[in-house]
């Protein structure tokens, strides 16, 4: 018996024996080589299949003594970790940009508690003064008035003299940027945080507006610093910045006397020109300040003979203060504080030059957009394509920008000269036989050229928004880019036909095809190839390629954005383009006014431009106002347009005529077009059709609603919504991306909403050229031809979330897409297919 149970218990502690010896198989400890030898493969494929596993397992004799069931298990566990490592990484930067922003929250919040206080102690002191003798407010005003000049009586001349204008203009410039010197305002149409821009007036007898930005930015104070003092690089505006000298001051500091040149924005105003001291220093909390104030003198700085274009501008205390964040990153204050002499302009341009949304959106906010586009590039995540790198692209946006200010302005010590004109004044042509166009590639050269003619012109527009104007030149580009000259002047052309690509004589036809090389990260600029085809001129030119190139910079185009300068700029390009391709830059640049009701005028409904062909037909709209109370009246804008053309020796009066023929048909299609878009208050493209053959726009929008009620048997808009016109307006805002395509054999898109749109960052005219396959995913394209039967039998179809690409190949993630069949009502037949994709993001 006793036996026995001693046989059982041995039996008994063998089985758990057994079991535990399994159990602890399934944990087994990983030695050093074998760790590695999996790390191997994870940094090659952090997936693998179980073909993969078994192979690994007969390649590696370490790992021999794994199963496989553990090796997958280990795969699991380390993208597990991956994960959250990626995670935390990701919370703990979001964490010091939380902190970064509550921190400039506070101190905000703590300067308007200042300002409050500041406010009431004035309130009591006015009413106090309200009941004594006038003399004596008199005098304390302008007592108060002549102390921030007596910088001015300092002797600029020696370095001590130097420093201590330095040392003042930093104390007024932080107590512009940080304290309560002054009453800023929020500027209208900004959100108030981290983010925000506030703007200010100064009283007549200071002069000058100013404009104050702070934000967050992914680089260190110094890299930031380097960015913002190189001008020429982010200003557009800025020609040249030349500093004459530079010495040390206290605290590793530097004092520098700086010239500096700025183009004027339009025909009918003289350029700028700023002679300044600009100093640069360490705080003791460790922040970093550039700051920049005008010297007295208007005589000052280079000759008269070089600034004989100019007139002297007034740069009162202004620059950034840069403080550090811990963890990285650092917060910036911008001060641009400007007098730019407006009494030195025609009364009608007055308000660009004391208006501070403009310095702001030129100067300011460009600052702080430019700091945080490099910063996103530097850290990987801006896409861009064509394979073109960030600063290449920057540097062709840079350079077309600048070639349209020298055009627009036209120096005389560039080389350009005035022609005499034909009677009338309202084209004129500049003539430049001096301007070098070689690059490092000769064939790429356009030196041989006899010069290059410019014709420009100025108008003054009536209640056009300047962003729903350019929306519409670029993509009807057919209403007015039709090289339609008479014989004489093609002749004159074709004489230079082969030496600049693109200035053939050709008719444009109407097709342009928009191919995107890179965006700015608020979208307020987009870079781009314009391909158009046309036909030849001349019979013995067949054998040319019809098409032409264009590279083009497109800015402005959001209408809430703030004081917003719209620019449409192109230039000739070779189909195969060369980062030191020589650009003759053309285009048109709309500048607000001050509207004269006010900045509180309704806004325009936005993106309205879906066409207008069909009213640039009959003339003038004549479409009431919605009744939703937008208006356009009194909104004023100043319209510049600058073409170049190049010309060979001996034909400059041929092209001459020829350009001024061109650039008034322009102008007459300009002007027709501002009178077709000028009614305001209609819905996007009412009445418009959205391409030829296809129904007005308001009948699609309806088509699309009745057939998904008809076949989902719910409302594709939201209940309550009411009818008639806006039925078109709420499609287009709404918050899912709806697609519709055509029923060929080969889908292409023939309509899309705003979301649409930016799903596949393109355009309406782009949208036409783009079929629906391409936007799938492998795995998407099988989902859709499984559904497709089941579409066009059943009218509708489900499919599951995905992924789909845009045109500037990022990747959109969605929940679901929904298609259906869209019905034409009248003839009871289908029309197209529409898709909707529901809770899209990009990856």
């Amino acid at each position: 018996m006793a036996m026995a149970v001693a046989q059982h218990r041995e039996s008994s502690s063998g089985s758990i024996n057994k079991h535990l010896c399994v159990d602890t198989g399934k944990y087994v400890r990983y030695t050093a080589e074998q760790v590695e030898a999996l790390e191997r493969v994870y940094a090659e494929c952090p997936k693998p299949s179980s073909l993969r596993r078994q192979q690994l397992i007969r390649e590696c004799p370490i790992l021999s003594n794994i199963e496989p069931k553990q090796i997958k298990v280990w795969f699991q566990n380390r993208r597990c970790r991956e994960k959250q490592r990626k995670e935390s990484s990701r919370l703990q930067t979001v964490n010091r940009k939380v902190s970064a922003m509550n921190k400039l929250l506070m101190e905000e919040n703590d300067r308007l508690q200042k300002q409050v206080s500041q406010l009431v102690c004035e309130n009591g002191y006015m009413r106090q003064q309200l009941q004594t003798a006038s003399g004596a407010t008199d005098a304390s005003c302008d007592s108060a008035v002549t102390t921030p000049q007596q910088h001015s009586m300092r002797d600029s001349n020696n370095p001590a003299g130097l420093l201590s204008i330095a040392e003042e203009t930093l104390a007024e410039f932080l107590s512009k940027a940080t304290g309560t010197a002054v009453d800023w305002v929020q500027m209208p149409g900004m959100k108030p945080g981290p983010d925000s821009v506030g703007i200010f007036a100064i009283s007549q007898r200071s002069g000058g507006v100013a404009v104050r930005a702070c934000g967050l930015v992914s680089l260190e104070p110094t890299k930031i610093a380097e960015i913002l003092k190189d001008r020429p690089s982010w200003f557009r505006d800025c020609r040249s910045l030349e500093v004459f000298t530079m010495f040390p001051a206290g605290n590793g500091g530097t004092i520098e006397l700086i010239y500096t040149q700025t183009y004027a924005p339009t025909t009918m105003a003289p350029a700028r020109d700023f002679w300044t001291l600009r100093y640069t220093t360490s705080l003791d909390n460790g922040s970093l300040v550039v700051c920049e104030r005008s010297l007295s003198g208007s005589g000052a700085g280079p000759n008269a003979a070089a600034a004989a274009q100019f007139v002297r501008a007034e740069m009162l205390p202004s620059g950034y203060l840069i403080r550090p964040c811990d963890g990285g990153g650092s917060i910036i204050h911008i001060v641009d504080h400007l007098n730019l002499q407006a009494w030195s302009v025609p009364e009608v341009l007055r308000p660009l030059y004391e208006s501070s949304k403009v310095v702001a959106q030129k100067m300011t906010i460009a600052a702080l957009r430019y700091i945080r586009q490099i910063a996103q590039e530097t850290s990987g995540e801006v896409v861009y394509g064509l394979g073109r790198q960030p600063a290449v692209l920057r540097s062709f946006s840079q350079r077309l920008s600048r070639g349209f200010n020298d055009a627009v302005n036209g120096f005389n010590d560039d080389g350009w000269s005035l022609m005499s004109s034909d009677g009338a004044e309202d084209v004129i042509i500049a003539v430049n036989t001096t301007k070098n166009l070689a690059t490092s590639n000769p064939i790429n050269s356009l030196s041989f050229l006899g010069g290059i003619l410019c014709a420009r012109a100025s108008m003054l527009l009536q209640n056009v928004p300047p962003a729903v104007l350019v929306r519409f030149l670029r993509e009807h580009r057919s209403e007015w880019a039709d090289f339609n000259v008479d014989d004489y002047s093609a002749t004159s052309l074709k004489a230079c036909s082969y030496a600049y690509p693109g200035m053939r004589p050709t008719r444009f036809t109407g097709s342009q095809i928009i191919m995107p090389l890179g965006h700015t990260i608020e979208h307020e600029e987009m870079l781009e190839v314009i391909r158009l085809e046309g036909h030849s001129l001349a019979q013995e030119d067949a054998f040319v390629s019809r098409d032409i190139h264009l590279l083009q910079i497109c800015g402005g185009v959001d209408e809430n954005a703030v004081g917003a300068c719209a620019e449409l700029v192109f230039a000739p390009i070779d189909e195969m383009f060369p980062d030191d391709a020589p650009l003759l830059p053309s285009g048109f640049r709309i500048i607000p006014l001050d509207s004269k009701s006010g900045d509180g005028q309704d806004k325009m409904t936005s993106h309205r431009t879906l066409d207008l062909t069909s009213s640039l037909e009959v003339g003038p709209a004549t479409n009431p106002s919605s009744g939703d109370g937008s208006t356009s009246q009194g909104m004023r804008s100043v319209l510049t347009i600058a073409f170049q053309f190049p010309f060979e020796s001996g034909l400059q009066e041929n092209v001459a005529t020829m350009a001024r023929q061109y650039v008034r048909s322009v102008i007459s299609c300009v002007q027709r077009i501002a009178m077709a878009i000028s009614p305001s208050g209609s819905s996007p493209a009412m009445g418009s059709k959205l391409s030829p053959g296809s129904p007005e726009a308001l009948t699609l929008a309806q088509w699309i609603c009745q057939s998904y009620s008809y076949y989902l048997g719910a409302e594709l808009l939201r209940s309550g919504s009411p009818g008639g016109d806006s039925v078109l307006k709420h499609l287009w805002h709404h918050q899912d991306a709806i697609l519709c395509c055509s029923l060929k054999s080969l889908p292409v898109f023939i309509f899309a909403n705003q979301a649409g749109l930016d799903m596949l960052e393109t355009t309406l005219v782009a949208l036409q050229d783009i079929t629906l396959d391409k936007i799938f995913d492998e795995s998407g394209r099988k989902s859709l031809c499984a559904d497709f039967a089941k579409l066009m039998q059943q009218g509708f179809t489900y499919l599951p979330s995905g992924i789909c690409m845009s045109t500037m190949g990022r990747h959109v993630s969605y929940e679901q897409a929904i298609g259906w069949k869209v019905l034409a009502a009248d003839e009871n037949t289908v029309h197209c297919l529409a898709f909707s994709f529901v809770n899209w993001s990009f990856v």
